[in-house]
């Protein structure tokens, strides 16, 4: 008897059906630098990795788009409908607007949606228009401001008829749901989210939509490498679907190259603390208190490299533990100004640790540095956790660390800390500091033609210490 494929047992389990999954390799672009006085880096720049999302209306799709975006919570994911890029309704169209094909693929922007989508494979930020389904006109609401991000949903009944669309998809998903089912989820949804009466929700249905879905959808099911069944009620399916991303993707393209480079892992909570404070509208009240959070996730995260000697205590019950005892010989070094934010974080997490300090200060035009410093006399003894919220071109954070080991520190002895880092910065640090260990918590898109990390933060130092307007 013929053994069956992982394939084939999936199939059976989940009713899920694997069709040609396939995918292109989507991180194989290279892109280089150039840096003020540092030399040239080339640097691997991954393509995102996009899945389409087709089926009928009403068949769970959106449900589903939700529940991969829920299980990606460690990846940058962002959605892309393709009702977005319906075409405006013309007056003389709004006036038998019962009688418009929504559901035709004429009705729908094309050349919009992969002139937005090549923007996003680039690494460039797009505005998405916001279709209001009560005026059938694209610019009654702002633009929906879309970057750049690791997994892009394309999402929509036709995503799948147009080839030049389907080309983009690394994975291409079908969801499955009967006839029944979804005419019962469009008129709850037509009816409360679009303004629509019953009677014109079934008309359209009956002269538009069940045509159009057997004449243009049904026939792209056999595009899809994934049919999911029962949508969103799958579980099963989804969860496979996300580990299956998780593989692919796996962990920030640079943790790969360099081993010495730890980002923290991403959780909504931290999300939500970096869209904060990278809103350049959040008060210097809120700025403080959530980067103080993520700076203190950032320090916990560094302590846990520290090496640690095994020791037993006696508990209260008389019972004996096994555990742990912290490394004694610690200190901080803080880059004036901004690594000064960071020290609170570590006076809270280390009782009494002592804090070095060293100023980098710009010159000119001709970037000659001079540097100011005091540090504990005897910090070729200890471990040092160097504090820089913001890790940019790395020019400062070379002349800090070659600092360090002038003093005697060796070179596995420093833990480099920030809240950010651009990958050009980590490149230089990593490359000519290969023992020393960069903790962060969001590797950034780059640095602009001014050197300045994007998206960044802005000047971290003036909005921590209240300078920025001065």
């Amino acid at each position: 008897m013929g053994s069956k494929s992982a394939l084939d047992v999936i199939e059976t389990s989940t009713k899920i059906h694997f069709s040609g999954l396939c995918q292109k390799d989507g991180l194989d672009s290279t892109r280089s630098d150039q840096i003020a006085g540092v030399e040239e880096e080339e640097e691997e720049h991954g393509e995102p990795f996009v899945i389409g999302v087709a089926g009928g209306a009403a068949s769970g799709k959106t449900t589903v788009c939700d529940m991969i975006m829920q299980q990606l919570h460690d990846q940058r994911a962002v959605v892309v409908n393709q009702d977005s890029f319906y075409h405006n309704v013309n007056e003389e169209e709004l006036v038998r607007v019962h009688d418009y094909n929504f559901d035709h693929p004429d009705a729908f922007d094309t050349e919009q949606l992969l002139c937005s989508m090549e923007k996003l494979r680039k690494g460039q930020a797009v505005d998405i228009p916001n279709y209001d389904f009560k005026s059938y006109k694209n610019n009654v609401f702002p633009p929906r401001r879309v970057n750049p991000s690791d997994v892009i949903i394309l999402e929509g009944i036709l995503i799948f008829h147009d080839p030049r669309v389907r080309d983009l998809m690394n994975m291409k998903i079908f969801v499955d749901a009967d006839t029944d089912v979804r005419l019962a989820r469009r008129i709850k949804r037509d009816t409360v989210e679009k303004g629509r009466d019953i009677a014109t929700v079934l008309d359209q249905y009956s002269k538009f939509v069940k045509p159009a879905f057997d004449d243009f959808i049904l026939p792209t099911k056999k595009y899809a490498d994934i049919i999911i069944p029962r949508g969103g009620d799958n579980h099963v399916a989804i969860d496979l679907i996300v580990q299956h991303i998780h593989t692919k993707l796996g962990q920030h393209d640079l943790c790969k190259i360099y081993p010495n480079l730890y980002v923290i892992q991403s959780t909504f909570q931290i999300r939500g603390m970096h869209t904060l404070i990278r809103d350049s509208k959040t008060t210097k009240h809120d700025f403080i208190f959530y980067s103080d959070r993520l700076i203190r996730l950032v320090v916990e995260h560094g302590l846990g490299h520290l090496p640690f000697t095994e020791k037993q205590v006696v508990t209260s019950t008389g019972s004996v533990y096994s555990g742990v005892d912290f490394c004694k010989r610690l200190c901080g070094v803080s880059v004036i100004r901004s690594g000064e934010s960071m020290e609170n974080a570590l006076r809270a997490c280390c009782k009494g640790i002592k804090i070095g300090k060293i100023l980098i200060h710009r010159e000119g035009d001709n970037g000659q540095q001079l540097i100011y410093e005091k540090l504990p006399s005897d910090i070729s003894e200890r471990h040092v956790l160097l504090l820089d919220p913001i890790l940019g071109t790395g020019n400062s954070a070379v002349q800090a660390i070659r600092l360090l080991i002038s003093k005697g520190v060796p070179e596995s002895n420093i833990i480099f800390l920030n809240l950010i880092s651009a990958p050009q910065g980590v490149n230089v640090v990593c490359k000519r500091f290969p023992r020393i260990k960069i903790v962060t918590s969001e590797i950034e898109l780059g640095l602009n033609d001014e050197f300045r990390v994007v998206p960044g933060m802005g000047e971290f130092g003036d909005r921590y210490f209240g300078t920025d307007d001065e």
